[in-house]
């Protein structure tokens, strides 16, 4: 299918915001819109590529940068920079993941710049986690600017997020009263007062074997009945953490493909045709 894909700027108050669109390039009119936020890496390859899967099922698709400042991304933010940062953590144990006297002694390992630059951009990244009222500032934008009447291509908006971004989904969820509906892929959950402030409908996807994640499932289902929201689920047997994204070890194509199928038919019952 042929795609209109480009990045755009927008302004919102005193902030230039940047984001990544996808529309089927022969549609005509208004479209159904998604939002998809990104993993703790970023508007990387793969969440694009996610956008544009979107698109292709026949929908506007947007990716904000989160990680922009005033339209641009910081030195020590660039995709490049990132990319090398995984491609570090890929060579040690998970468990020194977040160890820095563990981390420490594999950076040791490293040439001294290539040590600063890895370690600058990890703790930046994983720093993002303290930033969540600035992310959903910029994603409240990001909704606004879709309805507005500079963009107005969208019929309703939904959105999905993936880990970082699946919490985030669920964020909004409690931010938008008109948000039309939204997904959380094995992202945490937003507390019982907020729950109490969505309105749309919310489905969940998550791997059996991501037990961090899954320890708030419990609670966030027995909070959402207990607030008669509207919450389903699926947790896929032998998946862990990830298991949507192709590009790492994680992967899982059984649940990715069920869980994506999953995701198109909520959307086109909840944003419309």
């Amino acid at each position: 299918m042929s795609l209109h894909k480009e990045w755009i700027q927008f302004q919102d108050g005193d902030q230039t915001y940047r984001l990544y669109t996808a529309r089927p390039a022969l549609a005509e009119g208004p479209l159904p819109a998604i939002i998809v936020i990104q993993e703790i890496w970023g508007t990387d390859e793969h969440i694009l590529d996610v956008t544009e899967r979107f698109a292709k099922a026949g929908y506007l698709a947007v990716s904000p940068d989160l990680f922009a400042e005033n339209g641009q991304r910081p030195p020590s933010m660039t995709n490049e920079r990132i990319t090398k940062v995984k491609q570090f953590l890929n060579t040690i144990p998970p468990t020194a993941w977040h160890s820095p006297e563990k981390r420490e002694a594999e950076l040791k390992k490293l040439p001294e710049a290539v040590r600063s630059e890895i370690d600058e951009t990890f703790q930046n990244v994983f720093g993002s986690l303290e930033k969540f009222p600035k992310f959903i500032a910029q994603l409240k934008a990001t909704v606004r600017f879709l309805s507005s009447g500079e963009y107005r291509l969208v019929k309703k908006i939904g959105s999905v997020g993936f880990c970082m971004g699946g919490a985030l989904s669920a964020l909004l969820a409690t931010e938008v009263p008109d948000l039309g509906g939204a997904v959380i892929f094995y992202g945490r959950f937003p507390d019982e007062e907020r729950i109490a402030k969505i309105e749309c409908p919310v489905i969940g996807f998550f791997g059996e074997l991501d037990e961090s994640i899954n320890a708030g499932l419990p609670q966030f289902v027995e909070n959402m009945k207990k607030a008669r929201k509207s919450f389903n689920y699926k947790v896929y047997p032998g998946a862990q953490h990830a298991f949507f994204n192709d590009t790492r070890p994680s992967y899982h194509a059984d649940a990715a493909r069920d869980a994506f199928a999953k995701t198109l038919s909520f959307f086109n019952d909840v944003l419309g045709q």
